[in-house]
């Protein structure tokens, strides 16, 4: 739900309206603190909602204890979110990139202390992530509240913050809508392996290449955000040229990269496995795996930029549905006709992920092909007008 402050602090600081940035971003940070209270009730009982669904009972108690004990960190996630997107929107990256810096050599070491000097294990782990998430809000407070870049956008705590909460909710919920039915997707696919044949090696396996995909996702992410903020700045601004230019720019950029990042996955992956078990069947499997990996951030890659300036330009309505049909009608469907009745298994679960990655990308293509550009500028404008709080 964070998203939605890319559209509105891109486009607010794009036309000037500085104060706006900060009411914008309190109005998020009571909205998702309120919706976390919510997910926090949920992880608490993820072990239970996990048998539920069919899963292994021992895996879901584990996964149980983690969640509850992630809980904490939660709540410094949900302001984190805020914070970046105030910041992220104004240009402002270097302290971020500082404090993101700091905050990951710290939580190295706390990671190290609680996993294996207090006996926590993975719960451990799972402390030290939610500590670290109020670190880096620490961090990034003291910047906000000092920095002389942010004194004309955050200008402290207003009571005006509480009356525009309905409108940000009505583009929030389709931000979330829009990024949860991809993120679920994948998730999904991780808990339909444990429904396959030898499930602890198909989970093993789909939760290793889940979290390869999110750490080469995070390049994809960076660039997104940068083509969000460079759109919503154009658009606010009334530079429909500008945003143009710059999504053509980020694409070309965006290509490159999962080309680069694609051949160096399927040039290790006999060796990637082995970072993460010594299983010499797991670490077989991986190998596998691993050219559909490159296969599928390579698209990722793609649509994350198109979805980036989606959220620049506010379509979050428009983009929630074509991911809905992307993952729910093609990628998930085609991901269990594979896997259970075509019996490939784990890689025919990823296949469907790239079923709907594909029909994602072409949908995104073509949005982006038809928009008028000079119209979406005197959106951008008319939405900040209308939300505008004299300056004081």
């Amino acid at each position: 739900m964070g998203s939605a402050l890319e559209t509105l602090c891109g486009q607010a600081y794009g036309a000037k309206q500085y104060r706006m940035l900060g009411i914008y971003t309190q109005r998020g940070m009571i909205v998702l603190l309120v919706l976390s209270i919510f997910l926090a009730l949920i992880w608490f009982y993820t072990d239970h909602i996990l048998i539920v669904l069919g899963q292994d009972q021992e895996i879901s108690i584990e996964a149980g204890k983690f969640n509850r004990s992630m809980i904490p960190g939660l709540f410094a996630y949900a302001l984190l979110q805020c914070i970046n997107r105030f910041l992220q929107t104004q240009n402002i990256v270097f302290p971020m990139m500082m404090s993101s810096g700091i905050t990951a050599l710290f939580h190295v070491l706390l990671c190290w202390f609680l996993v294996f000097k207090t006996g926590f294990g993975n719960r451990g782990a799972a402390l030290a992530n939610g500590i670290s998430y109020w670190v880096n809000v620490f961090l990034l407070t003291v910047y906000i509240k000092f920095s002389p870049a942010c004194s004309s956008t955050w200008t402290g705590f207003s009571q005006e913050a509480l009356l525009g909460i309905v409108s940000f909710i009505k583009l929030a919920i389709p931000s979330a809508i829009m990024i949860c039915l991809e993120y679920w997707s994948f998730e999904m696919v991780v808990l339909l392996s444990g429904l396959l044949p030898n499930p602890k090696l198909e989970t093993s396996v789909l939760s290793i290449s889940l979290n390869t995909c999110w750490m080469v996702y995070m390049i994809s992410v960076g660039l997104g955000a940068a083509i969000s903020t460079r759109v919503s700045n154009e658009l606010g601004a009334g530079n429909p040229q500008g945003a143009r230019l710059a999504l053509g720019v980020v694409v070309i950029v965006a290509l490159t990269e999962g080309a680069i990042v694609g051949t160096t996955t399927i040039l290790v992956r006999h060796i990637w496995g082995k970072l993460y078990s010594n299983e010499e069947e797991v670490v077989r499997y991986v190998a596998k795996m691993l050219p559909l990996l490159a296969l599928s951030d390579f698209f990722d890659g793609f649509q994350c930029v198109l979805s980036g300036a989606a959220r620049g330009c506010g379509w979050q309505n428009l983009c929630a549905f074509i991911n809905l049909g992307a993952y729910y009608i093609v990628g998930i469907p085609s991901a269990v006709l594979l896997a259970f009745f075509f019996h490939i298994g784990g890689m025919g679960l990823w296949m469907g992920i790239i079923c709907g990655l594909s029909v994602q990308v072409v949908a995104l293509v073509t949005v982006n092909l038809c928009t008028d550009w000079d119209n979406e500028a005197r959106m951008a404008v008319n939405r900040i007008q209308s939300c505008s709080i004299p300056e004081e």
